[in-house]
């Protein structure tokens, strides 16, 4: 009996082991709790206090000491001896504090989810290997590694990524490392471009090619042009220089619009919403009070943890920086240094085409360009699956770039393929534009830095201490014939391909104009006497016209009159919108709840602020308002562009019998005035059930629920629910899921740059660590932090000292 006993239990025992050092998928995967539970190396180990002690390392690689210093925010102020310590300090400190995070996005962008969490991101992994996401990676490293000063840059980044990663034991792993049961590989420079393009995934990967090849088969063109204008022409745009573009443009002839004969049957690719957007600006010295520029940028991106952005400060001889940078690439992306300040807003434009490609065959080793076959190059890719056999697809490429639809993906048959052409996949030097922006020392410099830079598009903001503004539109941007990018085209024929790009100096840009301020918001680029064809998804309409408004009333402005412009909540949107949705109303046949409604609207002063109802009730019958006027769009059976915002009121107002308003689901037939009434209704009746669910009444900030989500779907224990105003199309742009990613004032005075900032996280990429979210409540009451900016080590109040060594020989 006693054998059995032991018998018994000693089965159970090697049961338990098996069970918990072995990870388990049952629908998703489940990482092996022995470890993960094992309070000598599991999860407990990455709990974290606020004290943090001084260290000593000892770095291979270096030349000299570098001495690091953190202040109060864990913000790291690396000062060291020459340039590779510097970007081998950078990266070592940026992966001990974001290293899950940097391998993470770099997965991501180059198809490799599935080897972490299974066969339910293949799809996502396919889309990321067909969009082309390596292959512009490579080119970005074949840049990168032409140029000396950004090859040694971006090594000495990677070398100090994987120093890190070398120490690490599995109790010193990130946490997600143990929850999903995987350890990371080491870094490589191709790793820096993988992050660079997923930005110009984010950023620069809008298009609506397909869904308007559709439009232009299903309606004329001229209701195309009054429902999806490329050019709303509402308020000031980015730049505007009427009559002075002082250059002759490059020309080319004319292109016929080559489309498919039949609808484009294909789901689109998922877009980035409308809500990515961003402000930025700068006012010269002549409006404020101290007399010195400010410069102020705000990022509008996902609301994530590990926050998007990393703050850091970089000294050596030649340079002192600080500001937002990219955890996985080296360098300050939005900052300032002692003479500078810059900041980044998306510039929208199109800069994707597709092409309807004609193969010779089945094997799709040939297509027709000009009735001359060429040769494809075929790549077949391998999937490692977690818990699965591998995956393999191959990949077609043509010189357009990589053929994302075929019988294999997405396409309704084989018929079907359409090659992507996207700025993105073209080499580039964005590494070099920051390496020399990050030491500019007045516009010129800031100029000469801007270009190297290529893509994601983006509208640069200037401010100098030598009392200089400036805004330049910067990209690579193809000279486009008349409403070419809009329409699918006839990729056999080589005349509808780019034939040039703008060149630097002609793209959108001044200094120093004579209303005191430049600024952007992702609007209209240019006046309407710029030579070039501009089109885009769509552009903003309201922001915009709210940030000039107010800095051409401003004066005598400080850099915290600065701080409440970007946490401004008006809605612009809602007061052109509103009186004409009121005025529509039937009130005679209200319920009481109805009733109650109306009188909130009517008596609201159109601030989306953490109080207000009227903000959550006219945001309730907006969204019920829009899909319920574009219908015809929801429910067609191909795909089509949903129009802006503004342009559906501006129908609304001045075009009520246009037919889209009729609901296609009813037998009668509906104008804008039947349409609001429903929407008003269902709006109502949609607070009316959140206030029964949440049992309290709709204050806006509860009523949004701006989320703050872990990389890894929001897991709700990593995650949070934060109590902010604003929305989308208002100055402080969060929505629920998106906002303002960083926000950062500098005021540029002769005696010192003086900076503030703060994003919705903390430095920290350990949810365990008490810096992981310590600056959300701060960003969500607006507010900023004053930046320690000192030319030395000499830091006040440094809150622990880390000193990296080179290895003694």
């Amino acid at each position: 009996m006693k054998l059995v006993k032991v018998g018994v239990s000693l089965i159970i025992t090697v049961g338990l082991v098996y069970c918990l050092n072995r990870g388990w998928n049952f629908g998703s995967p489940v990482p092996p709790l022995g470890k993960f539970l094992n309070p000598f190396g599991g999860f407990w180990q990455n709990a974290e206090t606020k004290k943090i002690p001084d260290e000593t390392l000892n770095l291979t690689g270096l030349k000299a000491e570098v001495i690091i210093r953190y202040d109060s925010l864990l913000i790291p102020h690396i000062y060291a001896q020459n340039d590779d310590d510097l970007y081998l300090a950078q990266g070592y400190i940026t992966a001990r504090n974001r290293l899950w995070q940097m391998e993470f996005q770099t997965h991501a962008a180059a198809g490799r989810i599935s080897e972490i969490i299974g066969d339910a991101a293949l799809d996502y992994d396919r889309t990321q290997r067909r969009r082309g996401m390596v292959y512009a990676a490579e080119n970005a490293l074949k840049a990168m590694e032409a140029d000396p000063v950004a090859a040694r840059m971006v090594s000495s980044y990677t070398q100090g990524i994987n120093q890190y990663i070398q120490s690490l034991r599995y109790k010193d792993l990130p946490l997600e490392y143990k929850l999903l049961g995987y350890e990371p590989e080491l870094w490589t420079n191709l790793k820096c471009g993988l992050l660079l393009k997923n930005m110009a995934l984010t950023l620069n990967s809008g298009d609506k090619d397909l869904e308007m090849t559709n439009a232009l088969k299903l309606f004329d063109k001229a209701l195309i042009d009054l429902v999806w204008p490329d050019n709303e022409n509402v308020g000031d745009p980015i730049v505007d220089n009427t009559g002075n573009w002082n250059f002759t443009p490059i020309t080319i002839d004319s292109l016929t619009l080559a489309l498919p004969n039949e609808l484009v049957d294909v789901k689109p690719l998922e877009k980035s919403p409308p809500d990515v957007g961003s402000n930025n600006w700068a006012v010269s010295g002549k409006k404020t009070h101290s007399g010195s520029p400010i410069l102020s940028n705000d990022p509008h991106l996902s609301l994530s943890l590990p926050s998007i952005w990393y703050v850091i400060h970089l000294q050596a001889p030649g340079v002192n920086v600080m500001g937002a940078s990219l955890p996985g690439a080296p360098a300050v992306i939005s900052g300032f240094n002692d003479s500078i300040a810059w900041g980044v807003t998306n510039a929208q434009r199109d800069l994707i085409d597709w092409y309807k490609i004609e193969f010779k065959d089945k094997s799709k080793r040939e297509y027709k360009s000009d009735d001359v076959w060429k040769a494809t190059r075929q790549v077949v890719e391998t999937f490692k699956v977690k818990g699965k056999p591998d995956f393999y697809d191959t990949i077609t490429f043509t010189h357009h770039g990589p053929v994302l639809y075929d019988e294999r993906f997405k396409g309704d048959n084989e018929m079907k393929h359409f090659a992507l052409r996207w700025i993105a996949h073209d080499p580039s030097e964005e590494i070099l534009t920051f390496f020399k922006m990050n030491r500019a020392k007045n516009h010129a410099e800031y100029m000469d830095a801007l270009n190297h830079y290529a893509s994601p598009a983006q509208n640069f903001v200037f401010a100098s201490v030598s009392g200089d503004i400036a805004m330049r539109i910067q990209g690579r941007f193809p000279v486009r014939r008349k409403e070419e990018g809009k329409y699918i085209l006839d990729g056999t024929l080589m005349r509808n391909e780019w034939q040039a790009f703008i060149p630097n100096e002609q793209n959108v840009m001044y200094k120093n104009p004579a209303r005191g301020f430049v600024s952007s918001a992702n609007q209209y680029p240019v006046d309407n006497t710029y030579p070039y064809y501009i089109n885009a998804t769509s552009y903003e309409a309201y922001r915009n016209r709210r940030i000039n408004k107010l800095l051409s009333e401003m004066s005598d402005i400080t850099p915290r009159d600065m701080m409440e412009l970007q946490f401004d909540n008006y809605n612009l949107k809602a007061e052109e919108s509103l009186p004409t949705f009121l005025n529509y109303l039937d009130t005679t046949q209200f319920t009481q709840a109805q009733k109650s409604a109306y009188t909130i609207l009517k008596a609201w002063d159109y601030e989306n602020d953490v109080n207000s109802e009227g903000a959550s009730y006219y945001e309730a019958w907006w969204d019920a308002l829009f899909p319920l006027v574009w219908d015809e769009i929801k429910n067609a059976k191909v795909a089509l562009d949903y129009p802006t915002a503004y342009t559906t009121i501006k129908l609304i107002k001045e075009k009520p019998d246009l037919s889209f308003f009729d609901i296609t689901d009813t037998p009668t037939r509906e104008t804008a005035r039947e349409v609001i009434q429903q929407a008003f209704i269902t709006g109502v009746d949609a607070i009316e059930k959140w206030k029964v669910d949440q049992k309290k009444e709709p204050r806006w900030a509860d009523f949004k629920d701006t989320f703050v989500g872990h990389l890894l779907q929001g897991l709700p224990a990593f995650s949070f629910h934060v109590q902010h105003g604003g929305n989308h199309d208002i100055v402080n742009a969060s929505s629920r899921r998106h906002g303002p990613s960083w926000r950062m004032v500098v005021s540029l005075e002769k005696t010192g740059v003086r900076a503030w900032g703060v994003y919705p996280g903390g430095q920290s990429g350990n949810p365990g660590s008490p810096y992981y979210n310590n600056m959300l409540n701060t960003w969500a009451n607006g507010n900023h932090y004053p930046f320690q900016f000192s030319p030395d080590a000499n830091l006040k109040s440094a809150l622990a000292t880390l000193t990296l060594k080179p290895v003694a020989p």
